[in-house]
């Protein structure tokens, strides 16, 4: 395979890095910090992000998947997380 050093598949980071002391995963993402760690590594393979979103994502509650799911497509769309309280009032 061929190393993937080009940020095609980006974090599934979505600002929310708190972790839950029970399980020690985060509450935004489901990535545990060893799984944090890999994913910065810049010889991680893209098929290893694919393979572990898949993961990350059977591991969240319904609630946390919705919310998981918006912020993600918001950040591969945008190139960041857009979103925000403050937007939703209006002046």
């Amino acid at each position: 395979m061929i190393n993937s050093k080009k940020k095609s598949i980006l974090s599934p980071c979505i600002s929310i890095c708190k972790s839950d002391p029970v399980t020690g995963l985060c509450f935004g993402c489901a990535r545990s910090e060893e799984e944090k760690k890999i994913w910065k590594n810049p010889t991680t393979l893209d098929d290893w992000k694919m393979s572990n979103l898949k993961v990350l994502r059977k591991r969240m509650s319904d609630t946390q998947l919705k919310t998981f799911e918006r912020s993600y497509q918001e950040k591969i769309e945008f190139g960041k997380l857009v979103y925000s309280k403050k937007l939703e009032k209006k002046p």
